[in-house]
């Protein structure tokens, strides 16, 4: 189909949504700050913790009916009884420690095979630094012999920002190491044989950097942000797989996890973590299993807003004066994981924290999402709203990254491209009426263009690299769905979510689940949209 017919084709498609849903309607002061290494003239680092990847937005200035009252629809099979009782928690004392009782989920058992990291750190939030002990227990599911090991140490791309104090294999001292930038590269010791495990300690100091406004990490006036702030463990794919940064679009790649901190802050400051805290001694102790990186987000003056689907705690985040919006996130965020645990896969994750940042854009991690303070301040009550589809977007990421995980450098499209086609569905669940307004505000807006399959090193800007992988990918997904028919896309979907879960695919792994799913032509629609064959 070319570009003018396709166009017309989802003109068509969405007047016939538009007149459906009108018919189902109608029946129913800091310190000096370190500053970032210089990567290339023209390159300036990104996300993790550089700076965040723009999750491609309209401007304010759209107007809409406000949403409505929020009522629960329960599942089929009666997983979720969301209640949406707020209860504000007050930002002049830390929160309290999740009783046993209260715990959403029991803590599921560490894998042994999947990478295991413990940390005991302290942040002193009013001097910006944080000292931590880390202990990695990695196992060796190569298939051969390790002599090294490569790290990602996002933080020592900033000048002076990360001090690795001692690093040890087994508890016998690692001296022969390579340390620049973001890549700390380890021999050790002795060779780790395939199918053996190895521990490795270390010891580092954080000076937090001051956050630009583009940034994730970092610290501004208020509040603390810790993302990929501590050294973990590259995939091991016939080789370390860690990519380099772009302005645009994220280039770390992670093997599934699971994660204990144990931290120590401020009296006064609160902390969002994408899993309930457990008192552990003098610590503050959170567990996350099958998480791809364990993200923290701190500030004295949080207010913390609260309810639950089923056994998911959902809490936000928020700062004063932004209480309509932070609210009401907790109804589009119910809403999300209702449906996405319907469409997808069950959540992934204890929690969801939606954490307020003065950043450009929205940025996922594992059940933590950060949005920023613009679509806070712009947010008329309406679903039509860029608070309402970024928001979404950042939660869909919790399936298309957090549980399935992939190349983001190298195949971005595998969670851009179907995070965005999820704000799509959350909206033909919930918001029937406004799926044409989706479209349009969301995707034909941008006229998109490129190729679906594109890395982030392809296009020479944002948008070009938003249009081909976020626009034109959801226009693929729609296609798609149709080709498969609505049923079996469904089961693709569902089958998708599974199979790889707490894993890693590809996009041909994509395809052969598709044609596994259907034995219909994909080769047309392929060759519409991608550059590769599949």
């Amino acid at each position: 189909m070319n570009q003018s017919s396709r166009f017309m084709h989802h003109v068509l498609r969405i007047t016939y949504c538009a007149l459906l849903a009108v018919l189902i309607t109608a029946c129913t002061a800091p310190a000096a700050t370190p500053t970032p290494l210089p990567f290339a003239p023209f390159i300036l680092p990104t996300r993790d913790p550089n700076a965040v990847t723009p999750t491609a937005f309209q401007p304010a200035g759209q107007t809409n009916t406000p949403i409505p009252t929020f009522t629960a629809s329960p599942l089929p099979s009666a997983t979720f009884t969301p209640s949406l009782t707020p209860t504000a928690t007050s930002a002049s004392a830390p929160a309290s420690p999740t009783t046993a009782s209260t715990i959403p989920t029991s803590p599921s058992p560490t894998n042994s095979s999947r990478p295991n990291y413990i940390l005991f750190a302290t942040l002193n939030f009013a001097d910006k630094t944080i000292t931590a002990d880390q202990t990695i227990r990695y196992y060796n599911a190569t298939g051969s012999t390790l002599t090294d090991l490569v790290f990602s140490v996002q933080p020592n791309i900033f000048t002076n920002a990360f001090t690795l104090n001692s690093i040890a294999q087994d508890g016998t001292a690692l001296t022969s190491y390579s340390f620049s930038g973001q890549r700390l590269s380890v021999n050790l010791n002795q060779p780790i044989p395939s199918g053996s495990a190895v521990t490795i300690t270390l010891n580092f100091t954080l000076k937090i950097p001051q956050k630009g406004s583009g940034d994730v990490f970092g610290y501004d006036f208020n509040q603390i942000n810790l993302v990929d702030w501590y050294p973990f463990i590259v995939p091991n794919r016939g080789g370390w797989v860690l990519h380099d940064p772009m302005p645009w679009g994220e280039h770390l790649v992670y093997d599934a996890s699971d994660v204990e901190l144990n931290i120590k802050t401020d009296s006064g400051v609160i902390l969002a973590v994408g899993a309930s805290p457990e008192a552990n001694g003098e610590w503050t102790r959170y567990r996350m299993y099958g998480t791809r990186t364990l993200a923290v987000s701190a500030s004295n003056e949080f207010i913390v807003n609260e309810t639950t689907v089923g056994n998911v705690i959902i809490r936000s985040y928020y700062f004063s004066g932004y209480q309509k919006g932070g609210d009401d996130m907790l109804i589009y965020a119910s809403e999300a994981i209702q449906t996405f645990s319907a469409e997808f896969a069950p959540y992934p994750h204890q929690t969801l924290a939606i954490v307020q940042s003065d950043m450009d854009d929205g940025q996922e991690y594992d059940g933590l999402v950060f949005l920023a303070t613009d679509f806070y301040s712009q947010y008329t009550g309406s679903a039509r709203s860029n608070l309402t589809t970024i928001g979404v977007h950042e939660i869909a990421h919790q399936w298309w990254y957090s549980l399935v995980g992939s190349d983001h450098a190298y195949e971005p499209w595998l969670d851009e491209t179907l995070a965005t086609y999820s704000e799509r569905i959350f909206y033909e669940n919930n918001y029937p009426a406004n799926i044409s307004w989706w479209w349009q505000f969301r995707v034909n807006y941008f006229k998109p263009t490129g190729y679906v399959d594109a890395t982030i090193y392809d296009y020479g800007s944002f948008r070009a690299y938003t249009n081909a992988v976020y626009f034109q990918g959801a226009l693929f997904m729609d296609d798609l769905r149709e080709l498969m028919g609505y049923g079996n896309f469904s089961k693709f979907i569902k089958a998708y979510a599974t199979r790889f879960a707490n894993g890693h695919a590809t996009s041909a792994d994509f395809f052969a689940l598709a044609r596994e799913t259907i034995s219909v032509n994909y080769d047309d629609l392929i060759a519409e949209y991608f550059s590769g064959s599949y």
